[in-house]
């Protein structure tokens, strides 16, 4: 190892101090005379020839400076165990014109007070180098303890220290602590780019340190890799000795006496064979047991016996059994099972493979007169053709009762109260569709009820089916009535005095903007003589409304338009007499709409499916899939975590929004289109009016459990309307207080049930 020449500085020597040229030898008779440590320089080594390179390994490989307790380094000061290079003392050469450098941030200083005030052991320089005064000697206030990093744990693996802070235990029983690994991606970068020894580098898995593989090291790797031999003497290709040929040699290889027990009997054999041959004589050994004869050819189609060699295939399925002839099958049937001419030509035209059953039954006088069968030859064909191309497959019978298929569901009587009884009838302007529109409309307080009809009543007009919506809120008597393209805000003057004032003087507080705003409606005060037959606002659309629906604080409403295109929802707002189209795009053919009770939603059904919108958010929160043709008619629980949604096809689904986005019960109990449903607010019932004039009530609870579904029980069909132009029941609709029911009919009537 050699350095570049540089300047000579050693801290902490006088400038005067000079390195001669000419060779000297320093006694280490310290080392030599201290019992059981060598010397590191022996044999000795001349300094003038002493050089350092901080390119090279460097590592303390002696005894004396790594392990000898009481004794530390020289250099321990200088640099600490855990981050000094390794300096090789046996190794060490230093010429006059090169200077001793360590690439490490503490300053190198030579100090020699620990073995200088060691007992026993001189100084390896007791009267300096001749020719240069003998450097001063540097203390430091810190003494670094000594420290063994020998891990003593042994052959084990390592992965049992994984999870811990340390890699194993010195001599004395101590942890040994992992090295901190703080760097990150650049740290190791500029390691990569500036240690020059970085790609020699490797992890001993023993300390965690990082250790420099030396030159032999790297041989011996390469040597690996290039799949030669570790050992660089080792030949395996040396000739080899053949000690035994074939040739007869005068010598023997080995010239060892023979052994007694070789022409001796022994007595262990002797022992064994006495018992054999008295297990032979008293029948429990035999000898010559004759083998049993197996058959090299078996017959394929023997019976199946269990000890044959069919018998012990476990995959094995027998043949099924062909079934056994009927009635139809006899020679003298019963009269039911014989064919009439016009069902023996019928059988002639159809197809052979269509045939049920495939041959006519025929009846004879005696069984003596049966002819022979024509299609034997036939049905033994179709029989092998089963037997050798029709796969076989075991099934497993699992007997279960039918009773235990259907759900246990309370009864109706325990499910009580609910509507079981028809209980008033009232008909409007006959029975013809036309005539009457089938909308119901409640009072928040139960107390009044309203139906609307198209007759020539000038307060509603003549057109297409109107539809009426009452406000939910009880301080406010007001109602929504959309005729063809208008809706009606009409105050219907029942209740309290006092509720009906304060319900005109909300709707008269409203003040004109001083900017006029442009709006997809206008908005029209009632004239005097329709403000007299209670109607207090005209909302003139651009297309016929289909539906009108409040929100739950009876400010907002909205209503549907029947139009193709865009504009077909509006939300409108009576306080501030303001209208807006909360979609840019339309969504579909859009049904129906609904407020949430309690959240800021809004339900938009359309032919297929349910939307939920975040009126806050202004976002699409929920999409329903209904797997249904056409939805018809939805309706929301008073609680907001289920919707229903009936359908045209006569479905009704039930939706639990906090379990998924399909359907969580498909109700098929009616036969025709389902045109409208309803929640009871109070009672947890729900009900359906069909096209085939039953109105069906069922049982709905919802538990405040999320980990309860909800149970759905049909309670009562209610009958009374009668189809009318293919229509039934239009709509249905509960009391706000009472478990009673409402529904109006294409026959122009509605009908109460208690």
């Amino acid at each position: 190892m050699e350095l570049q020449p540089k300047s000579m500085e050693l801290q902490g020597a006088p400038k005067s101090m000079e390195l001669q040229p000419e060779s000297r030898e320093f006694p280490h008779h310290f080392l030599q005379e201290f019992p059981g440590i060598p010397s590191p320089f022996s044999p000795r080594i001349p300094w003038n020839s002493l050089t350092l390179s901080f390119r090279d390994s460097l590592e303390f490989s002696h005894p004396f400076l790594q392990g000898f307790p009481g004794i530390p380094s020289p250099f321990s000061l200088c640099f600490p165990l855990e981050a000094s290079p390794r300096i090789p003392w046996n190794s060490l050469t230093l010429s006059s014109k090169d200077s001793l450098e360590f690439p490490h941030p503490f300053p190198c200083v030579f100090l020699w007070k620990h073995l200088q005030g060691f007992p026993g052991i001189p100084s390896p320089f007791p009267q300096g180098f001749p020719g240069i005064p003998c450097p001063p000697l540097t203390l430091f206030p810190v003494f670094f303890p000594l420290q063994d990093i020998r891990n003593t744990v042994g052959n084990i693996p390592m992965e049992w220290y994984q999870d811990f802070p340390h890699v194993g235990y010195d001599l004395d029983g101590k942890k040994i602590y992992k090295p901190l690994r703080s760097k990150d991606e650049l740290d190791l970068f500029l390691e990569k780019m500036e240690n020059p020894e970085y790609w020699r580098t490797v992890q001993d898995r023993q300390t965690g340190a990082e250790v420099a593989l030396s030159e032999e090291q790297l041989e011996l790797v390469r040597r690996l890799q290039r799949g030669h031999f570790g050992d660089v003497s080792f030949d395996p290709y040396e000739p080899s000795v053949d000690f035994f040929t074939h040739e007869v040699r005068i010598h023997p290889v080995t010239n060892r006496p023979a052994d007694k027990r070789s022409f001796i009997p022994s007595l262990v054999e002797k022992e064994k064979v006495s018992k054999l041959v008295h297990a032979i004589k008293m029948g429990w050994i035999q000898p010559r047991k004759p083998k049993e004869n197996v058959p090299t050819f078996y017959d394929l189609w023997a019976r199946e016996d269990p000890n044959s060699v069919l018998g012990r295939h476990k995959m094995h399925v027998p043949a099924p059994k062909m079934p056994l002839p009927g009635h139809a099958e006899s020679y003298n049937p019963p009269p039911e099972f014989l064919l009439s001419p016009e069902e023996e030509l019928a059988w002639q035209q159809q197809e052979p493979s269509e045939r049920r059953p495939p041959f006519l039954p025929r009846r004879f006088a005696s069984l003596r007169a049966v002819p022979a069968y024509p299609r034997f030859i036939h049905e033994r064909f179709e029989r092998c053709l089963d037997l050798y191309l029709c796969p076989r497959q075991r099934k497993m019978r699992v007997n279960v009762d039918p009773e235990d298929l259907i759900p246990k569901l309370p009864r109706p009587r325990d499910l009580q109260p609910f509507p079981t009884t028809q209980a008033l009838v009232r008909d409007f302007f006959g029975n013809m569709r036309l005539e009457f529109g089938g909308i119901l409309g409640y009072g928040a307080s139960g107390s009044r009820a309203g139906t609307e009809a198209e007759d020539s009543q000038e307060k509603l007009g003549k057109g297409a089916d109107p539809s009426i919506s009452w406000n939910p809120n009880p301080s406010i008597c007001l109602v929504a009535v959309a005729v063809d393209e208008q809706v009606l805000l009409v105050n219907p003057g029942l209740g309290d005095r006092l509720l009906v004032a304060a319900t005109d003087q909300l709707l008269d507080s409203w003040e004109a903007p001083e900017e006029e705003r442009i709006q997809p409606v206008r908005w029209v005060p009632a004239s005097p003589e329709e403000r007299a037959k209670g109607i207090r606002l005209l909302v003139q659309h651009s297309k016929p409304v289909m539906q009108v629906t409040w929100h739950g604080k009876g400010d907002y409403w909205a209503s549907v338009v029947r139009n193709p295109g865009s504009r077909q929802v509006l939300i409108h707002q009576s306080s501030r007499r303001w209208s807006q189209d909360p979609f840019r795009k339309s969504p579909g053919m859009i049904q129906c709409v609904q407020f949430h009770p309690l959240r800021p939603y809004f339900l938009v059904a359309s032919q297929r499916s349910v939307r939920i919108y975040n009126l806050l958010r202004q976002e699409l929160t929920k999409k329903l899939q209904s797997n249904c043709q056409w939805i018809s008619s939805m309706a929301v629980h008073p609680g907001g975590d289920n919707v229903i949604c009936g359908s045209y096809d006569s479905k009704l689904a039930w939706f639990d929004l906090d379990l998924s986005t399909r359907p969580y019960r498909l109700l098929r109990h009616h036969g025709r289109a389902v045109r409208s449903v309803a929640f009871h607010r109070r009672y947890p019932l729900f009900a359906s009016g069909s096209d085939d004039g039953s109105v069906i009530v069922c049982h709905g609870m919802v538990y405040n459990d999320l980990l309860q579904n909800a149970l759905l029980v049909p309670l009562k069909v209610l009958k009374g309307h009668a189809p009318a132009l293919d229509l039934g029941v239009l709509d249905v609709a509960f009391h706000p207080q009472q478990p009673w029911l409402f529904s109006s009919g294409a026959d122009g009537t509605v009908r109460l049930y208690t």
